[in-house]
């Protein structure tokens, strides 16, 4: 029996395919138009993974969107004519897209199906936005039951839930309505900070440990009436995304002191201190909401999603302060993630399929669901580029790279199936030795090409991660910072925020200074042999040659583009940029002679 679940039209549209209850494949439309954040209707993923599974013509036996189209239409038509006739510009951009596209979902299922080759499916279902996500976090957990929090811009009416998962069922208890919002109050400030909306959120979170918090309280008496439980309410004098073309009105630049920052113009104090203020504001909202949501359902475990349960810092503060036992995030929380849980709600709830929890195992394979290329495809593609390799053997493969890596080499990596999500966890990876101090700004430079500012997550054997970070659990999609372990870390003075920021990135903080951000912390994903084992086998060798079982982890691609699919990406990323080496499966392409690095 096969299920595929779709998210479409807004941002990170995806699909995913549930067959006799396994998630057998999922991808995001990005990684194949390169187009990044895509909303388009995922044709391409579509096709990849019926096509992977080798679903026959008529072998669909439902397609699950992810929203209900005609319950988000009907809020946007309240939403402008409450404001009008100042919405009157919005109004008139939005329109055309849901008369033409966004209320015709089951047309445009039928279309792309009959367009790839397969029959109609047997049932086409919708589900709410939120239950999509709370799906997603728990449905797909480890967890046998669990409390359910789910936090983003806005679905149908909900911008944030509480509800319980026990067995194949969820049901949510509460919700915050619209306009109300965190995600959207977050997103304002990234709009206010000069990065992009729905894309940049993680920047301002990186920003924010350079920063001080002094607008945090302006933030809580003026735009958030915040009540214990974690519901809120946002003044809206200050937004302008109820019926305008921007996020914000000129009274909210006027209450932090400056205009709109200019994109890629410098980055101030007051930039980082805003930063800094609305994360602490996030932290303190979500830890409210969590701890209602304890109260409510009475649960050890808990289960996020929804784009604002990317914010990772919040995450381990959560994971620090409790009242939760476990936490398990999301791999794809945000709007990608909805293909997956519309699937799975359907499996487990309509057609009502059983569902089996061990309490450590989650169904999501690693998140390693995307595509994958033979050898053979990928020594084809390297001949016809005239491109010189080496072909390395399975004994030789590990220890090879790991030597490279070891002698200061920056290898982009691309084996096995891509992964299906925000992060890249070793399959569609650029590698680097978290102990070198000059790795984060030379990969920034010269491969990322983008700020200085932004951090690298390490990447650490699952077994050996309390060795080096003060980490309660495993973290195994990099949905958690913890802090570097207080014995790695160095004895100098604090920070200084008045300090330029350049002498404030060159501070080697610990004995892996790759990975530790300026506050001490990291965004770690822990790797285990059951997941992963080529990249755990990778970790493992390099180990044994350096005695450190952790790397340096960021995704292969360039700054504007999505994560690479297909090798003719990784080759191109790898030919444009200072990468050293490449490796594509058991080939290894090196710019410089053997032995020399850049």
């Amino acid at each position: 029996m096969n299920v595929l679940g779709i998210s479409a039209y807004y941002h990170d549209a995806a699909a995913c395919l549930i067959s006799d209850g396994k998630i057998v494949a999922a991808a995001q439309e990005e990684r194949f138009t390169r187009k990044k954040h895509d909303e388009a209707f995922p044709k391409n993923a579509i096709r990849y993974c019926l096509e992977s599974q080798r679903v026959p013509r008529d072998g669909i036996d439902a397609v699950v969107f992810y929203d209900k189209p005609l319950d988000k239409f009907v809020r946007i038509l309240k939403t402008h004519f409450a404001v009008a006739p100042r919405s009157l510009r919005a109004f008139l951009e939005a329109m055309p897209r849901w008369v033409k596209r966004n209320l015709w979902v089951r047309l445009e299922i039928a279309e792309t199906l009959s367009e790839l080759g397969f029959d109609a499916p047997r049932s086409i279902l919708f589900t709410e936005h939120h239950e999509s996500h709370a799906a997603s976090a728990f449905l797909a957990s480890p967890f046998n039951d669990a409390a359910i929090v789910t936090l983003d811009g806005v679905g149908e009416w909900p911008t944030a839930t509480i509800g319980v998962g026990e067995g194949n069922r969820i049901r949510l208890l509460r919700e915050q309505n619209f306009p109300h919002s965190l995600g959207l109050l977050y997103s304002s400030f990234t709009y206010y900070t000069g990065f992009k909306v729905n894309s940049d959120e993680y920047k301002v979170m990186g920003l924010a440990p350079y920063g001080r918090p002094r607008y945090a309280e302006r933030i809580l008496d003026k735009l958030v009436s915040l009540n214990d439980d974690g519901s809120f309410k946002l003044d809206m004098r200050y937004f302008n995304y109820l019926g305008g073309l921007t996020m914000i009105t000129p009274e909210f630049a006027d209450l932090f002191e400056g205009p709109v920052r200019e994109p890629e113009s410098p980055i101030t104090a007051h930039t980082m201190d805003v930063a800094r203020s609305i994360q602490d504001v996030t932290e303190e909202i979500v830890g409210r909401i969590v701890r209602e949501a304890h109260r409510l359902t009475g649960r050890e475990r808990l289960c996020l999603a929804g784009g604002v349960a990317l914010n990772c810092v919040a995450n381990g503060k959560l994971l620090h302060t409790g009242p939760f036992r476990e936490i398990w995030v999301a791999p794809a929380a945000h709007d990608a993630g909805g293909a997956l849980g519309a699937a799975l709600v359907a499996w487990h709830q309509v057609y009502d399929k059983p569902r089996q929890a061990d309490g450590v195992t989650d169904a999501m394979h690693g998140c390693l669901l995307g595509p994958e290329f033979s050898p053979e495809e990928i020594e084809a593609f390297l001949q016809s580029q005239n491109c010189e390799y080496t072909k390395l053997g399975d004994a030789e493969w590990a220890p090879t790279i790991a030597k490279l890596l070891a002698g200061g080499a920056i290898v982009g990596m691309f084996k096995g199936r891509m992964e299906f999500g925000p992060r890249a966890l070793g399959n569609r990876s650029i590698l680097a030795d978290a102990r070198t101090a000059d790795s984060p700004a030379k990969i920034n430079r010269w491969i990322k090409f983008r700020e200085s500012f932004r951090p690298f997550a390490p990447a650490v054997l699952e077994e050996k991660a309390q060795a080096y970070f003060e980490l309660p659990q495993k973290s195994p999609y990099m949905l958690f910072t913890a802090l570097v372990s207080e014995a790695r870390r160095t004895r100098e003075e604090p920070d200084d925020p008045s300090a330029p920021l350049g002498a404030r990135l060159a501070r080697v903080r610990s004995d892996i200074p790759g990975v530790t951000h300026l506050d001490y912390s990291a965004r770690i994903q822990t790797v285990s042999k059951r997941d992963n084992p080529a990249f755990h086998a990778l970790l493992s060798a390099f180990q044994e040659l350096t005695g450190y079982g952790v790397l340096i982890n960021t995704s292969l691609n360039v700054r504007g583009e999505p994560i690479v699919c297909r090798p003719e990406e990784a080759y191109r990323c790898f030919m444009k940029t200072g990468m050293d080496h490449l490796v594509l499966e058991c080939y290894l392409i090196s710019k410089n002679p053997p032995g020399s690095t850049t």
